[in-house]
């Protein structure tokens, strides 16, 4: 008798379509669309041919390999002491702004008046929100975000003139984008004042001329310049060009709308605006805990102006941001605020809890103090006094790789997880995500 040859394996392969048909592959068709679960049937019937897979697992093996959710965005326990962590999405949306996006995403009433039946203000919720925030400002308009609201500006009120800034003022944002490149662009002139680290008034003052669009201040939201150093604050500028009709421009960044005794030294609207700046620019997925946008607060007369420029269409905002952003605004507790108010004596009892809950499983694990930060280009050099859990720092890639992943720091030859930055009901994941990267 001859010895049976072996199966081919490609004869096992099921087919595309009685794959299709499977009850669970067909819910998630009905979830992720044909397409994306065609493609997860044809790389698990690759492995069936490779014989890397079993042809009775192809199934499972198909639904393990969809992408969760229908994105390839992976959620992150954000415990890295960094608060506003650009590259983890700054801001976590408060449950009040994820369930506005919800909302949002049928169909709204974004630009119709439902009693009318007409068109109407685009996102008047949200502006009236930002309005009553606010009061100092005489209107306001959001644009996508905090760069397009000084495009937006340079834009309307300079191009073809001349931009007054400080030399010192003259900021590098971030991957490589520089405030004079961005704002050249839109085809204004810069003007530059002073030295890198003393500007006068009399500067200013010297600058001026016929072809002056407006004098422009830039909050240095990434760097702090010290020793012999000299400023002029908004005030100041306002007060000297009173009368003149060159609007004092004030960029300050991070997107505080009003004082905030926890960050005394950063600039908020509110008071900007009292002292007489004419229009304030700022960021929303910053200090002010809500979604990506930027905000242009101010004169009626100037924001009107901006909110009818033609490239104002371009920059505008879509449903969802509008219903975050109002969410925000409206609600008061949001995770930023939460991160950044947080009661050190409590970090340290929760770090304390995880650690107990992490003895016994090996790990060498331990509580010590530690110094957070805000990030994301907000109050540069303040630290926040917070406490950590010391893991090995071999930990550190399984961590963020895992489900859910977790991103900490090494420092000191230990990875440090930050309870400051992660939400206090999300404890009891972290322990479980160490237990699981310890293994």
């Amino acid at each position: 008798m001859h010895p049976a040859e072996p199966q081919d394996p490609r004869r096992s392969v099921p087919r595309t379509d009685a794959v299709l048909t499977d009850p669970r592959v067909a819910a998630a068709v009905a979830e992720r669309g044909r397409d994306v679960v065609k493609d997860a049937v044809r790389r698990a019937q690759a492995r069936v041919r490779a014989g890397e897979l079993a042809a009775g697992d192809l199934v499972e093996a198909v639904l393990t390999a969809l992408p969760p959710a229908g994105t390839t965005l992976r959620r992150v326990l954000n415990a890295t002491g960094a608060v506003l962590h650009t590259n983890l999405g700054r801001a976590q949306l408060s449950v009040a702004a994820v369930e506005a996006v919800v909302t949002a995403a049928g169909a709204t009433d974004v630009e119709m008046d439902l009693v009318t039946g007409r068109r109407a203000r685009r996102g008047r919720g949200t502006v009236a929100a930002l309005r009553a925030a606010v009061p100092a400002a005489g209107d306001v308009h959001v644009v996508n975000n905090g760069a397009a609201a000084l495009v937006l500006v340079a834009t309307a009120l300079a191009a073809g003139k001349e931009i007054v800034v400080s030399r010192g003022e003259l900021v590098e944002i971030g991957d490589g984008f520089r405030l004079p490149d961005l704002l050249e662009s839109t085809g204004a002139r810069l003007r530059e004042v002073g030295t890198t680290n003393r500007t006068s008034l009399a500067d200013y003052r010297a600058a001026l001329s016929e072809r002056t669009g407006f004098v422009l201040k830039v909050h240095p939201s990434n760097f702090v310049v010290t020793g012999f150093t000299a400023g002029v604050q908004a005030g100041e500028l306002a007060g000297e060009l009173a009368g003149l009709g060159v609007p004092v421009v004030v960029d300050i960044g991070s997107g505080l709308l009003a004082p905030d005794p926890a960050l005394p030294a950063e600039p908020d609207a509110a008071t900007v605006l009292a002292a007489g700046a004419d229009l304030v620019t700022a960021s929303g997925d910053k200090l002010l805990g809500g979604p990506q946008a930027g905000l242009l607060l101010g004169q009626a007369g100037l924001v009107e102006r901006l909110r009818r420029h033609p490239l104002a269409r371009a920059l505008r905002v879509d449903k969802l941001t509008l219903a975050a952003l109002e969410a925000t605004l409206r609600a008061a507790p949001n995770p930023t605020r939460d991160a950044v108010h947080a009661d050190p004596a409590v970090l340290r009892e929760r770090c304390t809890a995880v650690a107990e809950a992490l003895r016994g499983s090996g790990i060498d694990v331990g509580v010590e103090p530690s110094a957070a930060v805000v990030g994301g280009g907000g109050a540069p050099g303040v630290e926040l006094d917070s406490w950590v859990v010391s893991l090995p720092p071999d930990l550190a890639v399984p961590l963020r790789t895992g489900d859910p992943s977790v991103a900490g720091r090494v420092e000191g030859g230990r990875l440090l997880l930050d309870l400051r930055t992660v939400p206090a009901d999300a404890d009891g994941l972290l322990v479980a995500a160490v237990r699981g990267a310890g293994r």
